[in-house]
């Protein structure tokens, strides 16, 4: 237990140099008594004003006492029927719990969360009956990022809405075995796409997207696409979440755009999963500290109203030294034990404080509640933090983790993972909850325990649907009617330009594509809903070239004499900006691209998010967020800039990409393309457009997804589009861009030996190159693929074993890359930028001898010539794998690869030759 203070127990001292502090504070005193505290704060803040003007010392001050923020004589009257809401958040309670445990039945047994929703319900409920506004809202609706571990709480409620069945209750965690009942484990709105909005329970994605949310909405409304004015975003975020980066990395964001349309109510219950989240502090003055630094708006709801009365008699600040001084592990254990333990080991820390709860039996000290369990408190916080201005808010909420679920759950370390109760257990809390079900009916099975539901007419049922009505209908409620608006088709023009090719000058496919994406951004009903997305580093992909006709969204303006004024390409900040700057951020650019790419959903407004940034620092870093974008049915374009483990030549290992796309393939809602050259980006780009937003009836899981492009800072010239270009090839993965046969005709007669040569990307043209060296020096014909897409290729086949396997008596369909390659003669030969495991991705469903080349292992600086030399990856080392595959075959001489490997020096790297020189990195 924390040390005792010194200090004496007498209000005023007798000191004669301290009467006149005394007369002061007892000047103090009369006036919060005749005028109140919010009349006292204002005298207050003029004093430290006038201070200062007259250099009078002031501590600096980043966290306040442990106590609430909002005084009890500045508390708003509760306007709800405190009666009626306490009546069905019992049954709230009692269904969330129910439905957890009756789902850890011994022949199920799939987990779940009892304690969480237990210790917020009130901060649930008081938004739900005051605050959270539905759809069908005149200002629109709100979005709520709900705790995902809290979701048994949702279900709860939407049961007793009407929504949700007993059967779908029943189905909690047994989406596929209790189909079309099941209910998923925690808010997915891929699985739940009427029910749910946002996905949190991937700790730390919760905060950064909501701030990025309520970014998009001011962002839609500065640009005047939506009138986002009356919506507000609220986040329930839990204390130990705060400990994750992206928790806390764009809180200067929120308070730099001045985000009043945003509120985190941080569930302060002291425990993270396995124990307290600060034992031997204090996590509510460390959050205070934190968001306090960042500019926001924090409101602490520490306290219940069973403490005023105390907190009133404390005139010696006794009882707040101590709150101050208690640790969070103590405050923990204080409500793992008894109402006379409190007595004894809180307040009886002093003899002020003691004698405070003299009156108070045992009872009534263990009911002096957390301020987080208080409907007054927590409505005044709310009221309080909505009428904010200029700066987000965050409210600190102290609860009791299992509040209400008796002894064996509340505040115990292992509260989050008890699933179950036992009978003993059930019937205590039926009575703490008012439950009208019989001893006999929990003793005949405890996993049986039924739900209750008095009946639609019930009043409480009533007052509650009745409240959602005049707030604008259901909250969370994901509506699909707002996701079927389309766009118009992109004309012919804004692609007329990639198709042309290059010409004479060089260009490398990450200027290919900001040069399809300037006129994309020109095309009428499309360009204004597109969302450039770049972490700083638009100059290094060219975007730069935006920023004086689209510029930089900046809510506040341009108010500084910009240094850069006078060039052409100067940096330009406004708040209708088009593009999203984020910084040095691409967690917040994955945050960002995942509003934007939902604004379809939540405001009813496509928009098309491009994200573009360095490939090395996509997936690799952020992955998780994609996925949480995955979940939320994001749709966008994520663009690999700079990519390949050998193209950015310089910047060394930790920029060398050689692996993004083998990652990215992991996530279903991804189309992954690897295009090599302006023409087939541009057919890729404008397949997604179709897809994501056009008008067609393939369905939202054919509109739920997300294009993910890589390409290069390599320059090369860039063909024009041929006249007889394969579209369906390109976009299902695979089209041949070079027939074999590129050398010497045949002696009459012979027929020379064969091969296809596959290449993504950057590596096609080292596949030409191979080509004309087999055609020239060995005398080998060989054709060149451009494999647009590894993965989709691999889905495509893999689709096909599973449609075999899922009906067995019809006639199998043939993989796309069978059609395509299957009858092709010759061995096949495979190289990318990236790991072998990419290419490799097709050997299983051809039946040629296949080799795999890749660059694997760690990047590092060199010329590209000479790192693909390193990695066996270069035009040369696809000749002499090729001439040894042959070999095997005896179509060439055995000694022709040994040959081949001693004249082109396949030893020595500075003998290199595939790959150019330039481009910016």
């Amino acid at each position: 237990m924390t040390a005792l203070s010194s200090r004496p127990d007498a209000a005023l001292s007798t000191s004669p140099a301290d009467e006149e502090v005394d007369e002061w504070l007892e000047s103090w005193e009369g006036l919060v008594a005749a005028r109140g505290t919010a009349r006292a704060g204002e005298i207050m803040d003029a004093l430290r004003r006038r201070a200062a003007t007259n250099s009078v010392a002031a501590p600096k001050v980043t966290t306040t006492d442990y106590v609430n923020t909002i005084p009890a004589d500045q508390e708003p009257t509760y306007p709800g029927d405190e009666r009626l809401e306490r009546r069905y958040r019992k049954w709230l309670r009692w269904n969330a719990a129910m439905l957890v445990h009756r789902a850890q039945r011994p022949d199920v047994s799939v987990g779940g969360h009892i304690s969480t929703y237990a210790g917020a319900a009130t901060l649930y409920e008081i938004g739900l009956n005051n605050f959270f506004r539905g759809q069908d809202h005149p200002g629109g609706g709100d979005q709520v990022f709900f705790q995902g571990h809290a979701s048994p709480g949702m279900y709860s409620r939407a049961f007793l809405e009407g929504r949700l069945t007993e059967a779908q209750l029943d189905g909690f965690r047994q989406e596929a075995s209790r189909a079309p009942h099941g209910l998923s484990s925690y808010p997915h709105p891929r699985l739940m796409p009427e029910f749910w909005q946002f996905p949190t329970v991937s700790m730390g994605l919760g905060p950064i997207n909501a701030i990025y949310q309520a970014q998009m909405n001011r962002y839609l409304h500065h640009r005047g696409i939506a009138d986002t004015s009356d919506q507000r975003v609220w986040a329930f975020l839990g204390d130990g979440e705060m400990d994750e980066p992206e928790s806390r990395g764009a809180l200067q964001l929120a308070a730099n755009e001045g985000l009043d349309n945003l509120t985190f109510v941080v569930n302060c219950n002291l425990q993270r999963l396995d124990g307290p989240v600060r034992g031997n502090g204090k996590i509510v003055q460390e959050l205070e500290a934190t968001f306090t630094g960042a500019g926001w708006d924090v409101i602490k709801v520490l306290w219940g109203r069973e403490w005023d009365e105390l907190l009133a008699a404390d005139r010696t600040g006794e009882l707040v030294r101590i709150m101050n001084e208690t640790l969070d592990g103590d405050y923990q254990t204080f409500k793992a034990e008894s109402g006379g333990f409190i007595r004894d080991n809180f307040f009886g820390r002093s003899p002020v404080t003691k004698s405070l709860v003299e009156h108070l039996s045992d009872d009534d000290i263990w009911n002096l509640k957390r301020g987080g369990h208080d409907y007054q408190k927590v409505y005044a916080a709310y009221d309080r933090a909505v009428a904010v201005t200029g700066r987000p808010t965050v409210i600190l909420v102290q609860t009791v983790k299992g509040y209400g679920l008796g002894t064996s759950f509340e505040s115990r370390n292992a509260t989050h993972q008890m699933k179950k109760f036992t009978a003993a257990d059930i019937k205590v809390f039926r009575d703490r909850m008012d439950i009208p079900i019989s001893d006999k009916v929990i003793d005949d099975d405890p996993y049986a325990v039924p739900y209750y539901h008095p009946g639609a007419g019930d009043e409480a049922i009533e007052y509650l649907l009745e409240k959602r009505r005049s707030l604008g209908g259901f909250v969370p409620e994901r509506r699909r009617s707002r996701s079927q608006i389309s766009l118009p088709a992109v004309s012919d023009k804004a692609f007329a330009q990639a198709a042309k090719g290059s010409g004479h000058q060089q260009a490398a496919t990450t200027m290919a594509f900001v040069r399809l994406l300037k006129d994309l951004m020109r095309e009428k009903g499309v360009g204004e809903r597109i969302v450039p997305i770049i972490p700083d580093e638009a100059r290094t992909f060219g975007i730069d070239a935006f920023f004086p006709t689209a510029k930089i969204y900046n809510p506040n303006g341009q108010n500084y004499l910009a240094v850069d004024r006078e060039l052409f390409l100067s940096y330009k900040e406004a708040p209708t900006g088009q593009l999203l700057h984020v910084g040095i951020n691409e967690a917040g650019a994955a945050a960002g691209f995942t509003a934007a790419g939902t604004a379809y959903s939540t405001h009813g407004q496509p928009m098309i998010p491009i994200y573009v940034f360095y490939s090395m620092f996509g997936f690799q870093r952020t992955g998780d967020a994609f996925w949480a974008a995955a979940d939320q049915m994001t749709r966008g374009f994520i663009i690999g800039a700079t990519a390949g483990r050998t193209t950015l030549t310089g910047e060394g290992l930790q920029h060398a990409d050689g692996h993004s796309p083998v990652l990215a393939a992991t996530n279903p809602a991804l189309r992954i393309y690897d295009p090599a050259y302006g023409y087939e980006i541009a057919h890729i780009v404008r397949d997604g457009l179709h897809r994501m937003y056009g008008e067609h009836d393939l369905g939202d899981d054919e509109r739920n997804v997300m294009y993910y492009l890589t390409v290069y800072n390599e320059p090369m010239l860039q063909p024009a589009e041929p006249e007889d270009v394969d579209v369906d090839g390109i976009l299902a993965g695979l089209h041949r861009i070079a027939e074999a046969g590129a050398g010497a005709p045949s002696d009459a007669g012979t027929q020379r030996p064969q091969a296809q040569l596959l290449a993504s990307g950057v590596a096609v043209p080292w596949a030409l190159e191979a080509r004309e060296l087999l055609a020239a020096d060995w005398g080998v014909d060989a054709a060149v693929w451009s494999v647009t897409s590894w993965a989709q290729l691999r889905r495509e086949a893999l689709d096909c074993e599973a449609q075999r396997l899922l009906d067995v008596e019809a006639e199998p369909r043939v993989p796309y890359v069978r059609r395509r390659l299957g009858a092709e003669p010759g061995p096949i030969i495979a190289t990318s930028d990236f790991d072998s495991t990419q290419p490799d991705l097709l050997r299983p469903f051809l039946t040629q001898d296949f080799a795999t080349l890749g660059a694997d292992g760690f990047g590092f600086s060199d010329t590209r010539a000479a790192a693909r030399r390193h990695f066996r990856i270069d035009a040369h080392s696809m000749v002499v794998r090729t001439l040894q595959l042959l070999a095997d075959r005896g179509e060439v001489d055995e000694r022709a690869p040994v040959e081949a490997a001693a004249t082109y020096r396949l030893g020595e790297v500075t003998a290199g030759t595939s790959g150019t020189a330039g481009g910016d990195s």
